[in-house]
């Protein structure tokens, strides 16, 4: 019994590769790839990894590399996400190639999915997807953000709390749900009005960029609310360089991402809310994966599943993050929430608060 729960199964030889959109150093998709290889490690799976370097075009030169790949060298999976709306022509590259393909982090979005169909339906080797709740991340932040303009009564001259926005992206599910989310929690709040939505494309560069003029065009904008760690990064540059506030002190910002340099904002109050823990969503996939491959299907739960998977940080929580994985995810061992390893658990449990 102990050698099982220590080693992969004997004749379940598996192999999967992720596609990941972002760059080799960038910090949120670097954490995905240190904890999915730690994940992998801990399951006896050989992962095989390729980055795409924020280049969303080059995902499918990728994904025709590894479709077309003698059958015997080629990997039972393929995780990849479905940014800038890339699932689709991803879906059709591996058609017919006997590679079994799973989305995470985001998946198609409703109107991709009206046009192309779920997972086993029109691209039957598609098996399913795992996504993050990303309305959560939005909702969160947006909230956390406007407590603090209120306590800091960082009201504008019309009695009202102007907030900006920079998200991500037009076309990403997760980046269009988070900015949902955003918007729900200003449309509960009679005393905010969101001034402007621009998008910097996830580019701290472009952020900096975008946040000089927003700042020129909206002087009484004290609430800046981001889609992602990078772009708080610029939005504060941007601040520094203009030289009339800092943040938190005198404009408050919110981010998304648990990057060491967002958590060190977080905790010297540059950022006023931030929210994290989805980035394990490709390690939760691998559980799911590693089980489907030996014949518990996730199915009976659905083929497309949503979990709760963001955390609103406190400086405590923080802390506590950061003494259990500041130093990587060498210890992460996530066989007990496999359903093959553990017979009797009947639903997977993938909050973030189970890994503290």
């Amino acid at each position: 019994m102990l050698v099982a729960c220590c080693l992969p199964l004997v004749g379940w030889a598996q192999t999967v590769a992720f596609i990941n959109p972002g760059k080799v150093d960038e910090p949120y998709w670097r954490t995905v790839s240190d904890s999915m290889n730690a994940a992998a490690r801990s399951l006896g799976m050989p992962l095989e990894e390729q980055f795409a370097q924020r280049e969303h075009l080059r995902v499918f030169d990728i994904a025709r590399s590894i479709a077309s790949r003698p059958p015997a060298q080629r990997p039972d999976y393929v995780i990849f996400t479905n940014d800038y709306g890339t699932g689709p022509q991803l879906l059709r590259i591996f058609e017919g190639s006997g590679i079994r393909v799973f989305m995470a982090f985001s998946t198609l979005t409703p109107a991709e999915r009206a046009e192309h169909g779920g997972p086993r339906e029109r691209f039957a080797h598609w098996i399913g997807s795992l996504e993050p709740r990303a309305r959560d991340a939005g909702y969160l932040t947006a909230q956390a953000l406007i407590a603090k303009g209120r306590a800091q009564r960082a009201y504008g001259p019309d009695g009202k709390l102007h907030l900006l926005a920079i998200a991500g992206d037009r076309s990403t599910n997760s980046s269009i749900q988070r900015n949902e989310g955003m918007r729900l929690a200003v449309s509960q709040a009679p005393d905010v009005v969101l001034k402007q939505t621009v998008y910097a494309g996830w580019s701290c560069a472009k952020a900096q960029e975008q946040m000089g003029w927003l700042l020129q065009r909206h002087p009484n904008a004290r609430l800046v609310w981001t889609g992602s760690d990078l772009m708080a990064f610029g939005a504060m540059d941007a601040l520094a360089d203009s030289g009339a506030a800092q943040a938190g002190k005198g404009i408050w910002l919110s981010s998304i991402n648990t990057s060491a340099q967002a958590l060190q904002y977080l905790h010297n109050g540059q950022l006023a809310a931030l929210a994290g823990g989805h980035f394990f969503a490709g390690a939760w996939a691998l559980v799911m994966l590693y089980d489907h491959h030996r014949g518990r299907d996730f199915a009976a739960e659905g083929l497309e599943l949503e979990r709760p998977m963001f955390t609103l940080f406190s400086p405590a929580l923080a802390r506590r993050y950061q003494a259990r994985f500041g130093e990587g995810f060498a210890k992460l061992d996530v066989r007990r929430f496999s359903k093959v390893i553990n017979p009797k658990m009947q639903r997977y449990q993938f909050s973030f608060a189970q890994l503290l």
